[in-house]
């Protein structure tokens, strides 16, 4: 049986900050970054199971305004007017903390943990954090895996007005209403038909719900991801072992996301997934399992 440590609380980069950690001690660290308004479950159970018995000694964590790790306070709702003008006269959102200091809790986490260098794999917002890492501290990061995520790059197709829709939805006021509205963009997201995950969708939903939900702080974190702007030509110098993961037909981050993300850092590998949306559906996960074990394993290797 793998070793298991139920989540704790590490005061780390000044905020708490809820982690969770699968596998061996003394194996390879990776840390698992989610992404926008989704809490370190969103990282199932199972396959965090999957990486650790590939090897790895499995971090999840709830990034800061999400799940059971501090909440902040402060900035308004963003408002259509606000991506207007960021998408058409480039004015800058306002932020009440940016990408860099999603960043620093990572690293800070790391600090906590006593863990010098780790694997990164960041899922969407989580794949822009560890750009982010490797960009600034990159003695910390042994390998990037980059997940349906992008550079921030302006000139990149938006997401689709149905995937759009979903993302700027006011909160649900119930339980009820949070329940239909997670099935629903669950199911924009996907794209197609997963019979495995929609049939989990409820207890996943139930145990997102039961460990809080911060619909402010999903607002903040956007704004941290619009206030960042681009990270392309820096990407330019990166020097990472860096794997680029991405669905062909992602209707929130688009494929070109992931070939823009590929194309800027030297030497990326880049894996397009037929037929996989904005998520990491059951049937994928051998295939993205896989590809994660391979990667890391092959920077580790070369770094001995």
């Amino acid at each position: 049986m793998l070793a298991h440590q139920p989540p704790q609380i590490a005061r780390a980069n000044g905020i708490d900050i809820c982690y969770e950690i699968f596998g061996d001690p003394a194996a390879e660290p990776m840390l698992l970054i989610m992404g926008l308004g989704a809490q370190m479950i969103h990282w199932d159970d199972d396959f965090c199971r999957q990486l650790a018995a590939r090897g790895f000694r499995v971090i999840r964590f709830d990034n800061r305004d999400i799940g059971k790790s501090s909440h902040l306070s402060g900035g308004a709702r963003l408002t259509p007017f606000e991506l207007i003008k960021l998408r058409f006269l480039r004015i800058p959102v306002a932020s009440t903390y940016k990408l860099i200091d999603m960043a620093k809790d990572t690293v800070g986490l790391m600090d906590v943990l006593g863990i010098k260098s780790a694997h990164l794999v960041g899922a969407s917002m989580g794949g822009m954090i560890a750009q982010e890492v490797a960009l600034s501290f990159p003695h910390r990061v042994r390998s990037l895996t980059s997940i349906m995520s992008t550079t921030g790059n302006p000139r990149l197709p938006p997401p689709t007005r149905e995937a759009a829709a979903a993302l700027m939805a006011p909160p649900p006021r119930t339980r009820e209403e949070y329940f239909a509205r997670f099935a629903k963009t669950w199911k924009v997201l996907r794209v197609g038909s997963f019979p495995e995950d929609e049939a989990l969708d409820p207890s996943r939903a139930a145990r997102t719900f039961e460990r809080g939900l911060n619909p402010a702080g999903v607002g903040r974190q956007l704004r941290a991801v619009l206030a960042s702007g681009s990270r392309k030509e820096r990407l330019h110098h990166l020097q990472i072992p860096t794997l680029v993961i991405h669905g062909t037909v992602d209707p929130l981050v688009r494929p070109e996301g992931g070939k823009d993300t590929a194309a800027s850092i030297p030497g990326a590998k880049l894996l397009m997934i037929e037929g996989m949306g904005h998520a990491l559906p059951i049937p994928m996960w051998p295939q993205i399992i896989g590809a994660i074990d391979e990667h890391a394993h092959r920077a580790a290797a070369k770094a001995a």
